[in-house]
């Protein structure tokens, strides 16, 4: 990478970790280094591989293993238009493994869930998980909130996920982490939006979306819009510190077959894509990508634009750094 003494980023990413087959050697996203020193990295992929949280088709607990795997054809280069040097040269990008959770008891993983995330955050490193079905949200939301504040969310999915629990005692599932957030002041409902919300599953609770005041954006006005307006809208709504939540099924399932809940009719890989560009320079502190349930993703597309996603996160997060490449070769 430099001619000088190797750096911190030279030192954790040997560069035989990106020579050879790409289908060998380190076992991690894009064969970043899989790391728990917090202290030398500004960013952290992290699995979150549960999906206890699922009321049907279940497999999302293997979303994290599939994520890494498809990301094995990326590299670390830039693309026109995107950072002058690449994330990874402006980023210092550690793997930090899968978090340890329980995975049969929902309550103690919801709680394992914020507690292992939380000196993430503590440490200044900006968070990327991987899950898992949406219930893991609530968790990362509860991390994110004792770093940074209430979050402004920007959220991508075919559902609101805005169910009330029908038991107070019961209350987690993949239909209710922004409903909790919002009852627990993670989130600032006024200043969220969520986009891509369609689907006779959604059609029954926006009316309760609407009234607590969360802004939306179906699949249908979206169509209508386009991807440059829809910006604009999300723009106008969020203020910082910002909290961005992607449901991999608010993707038409032509391009996301492998998901839990899939719903017709959405947007489709060239759009989530242009639209996750589209957000940058916001000041986004925290991200996941979640619900790619690997049992239902043949040919494995599902998981493959997972990972394009995790790296246009990179893009986003490295747009709001130093994007000259003294930092990462520095080690500063």
């Amino acid at each position: 990478m430099s001619d000088g003494p190797p750096s911190d980023l030279e030192r954790l990413w040997p560069d035989e970790w990106q020579r050879g087959p790409r289908f060998a050697g380190v076992y991690s996203f894009m064969r970043l280094p899989l790391s728990r020193d917090l202290a030398h990295a500004d960013v952290a992929i992290v699995g979150v591989p549960f999906d206890g949280g699922v009321n049907r088709r279940p497999g999302a607990r293997y979303g994290p293993r599939a994520i890494r795997e498809a990301s094995e054809h990326l590299r670390a280069h830039p693309l026109p238009g995107q950072s002058l040097w690449g994330p990874l040269r402006a980023l210092r990008v550690i793997d930090y493994g899968d978090l340890d959770i329980f995975t049969t008891y929902i309550d103690e993983s919801m709680r394992r869930i914020q507690e292992l995330m939380e000196p993430v955050y503590a440490a200044g490193v900006v968070p990327i998980a991987l899950g898992g079905d949406h219930s893991i949200a609530i968790a990362l939301l509860r991390a994110f909130a004792r770093a940074h504040g209430p979050a402004s969310l920007i959220h991508f999915d075919a559902h609101p996920d805005f169910w009330r629990p029908d038991d107070p005692d019961r209350p987690y599932h993949h239909g209710t982490p922004f409903r909790l957030a919002a009852d627990e002041g993670l989130i600032r409902v006024a200043e969220s939006i969520q986009v891509g919300i369609r689907g006779t599953v959604s059609g029954a609770i926006l009316d309760e979306v609407r009234e607590a005041g969360l802004a939306f954006i179906t699949a249908e006005e979206f169509a209508m819009l386009g991807v440059e307006e829809t910006l604009a809208r999300i723009r106008a709504v969020v203020r910082p510190p910002v909290y961005l939540s992607l449901d991999i099924d608010c993707v038409d399932p032509a391009y996301a077959p492998g998901t839990g809940t899939p719903e017709v009719a959405g947007l489709t890989s060239r759009e989530i894509v242009q639209l996750v560009r589209g957000l940058r320079g916001l000041p986004i502190r925290g991200f996941d990508l979640v619900e790619v349930s690997p049992p239902y993703d043949p040919a494995e597309i599902t998981a493959i634009l997972a990972a394009n996603l995790v790296y246009e996160f990179l893009e986003l997060i490295a747009a709001t750094r130093d994007e000259s490449p003294g930092r990462a070769e520095g080690g500063a």
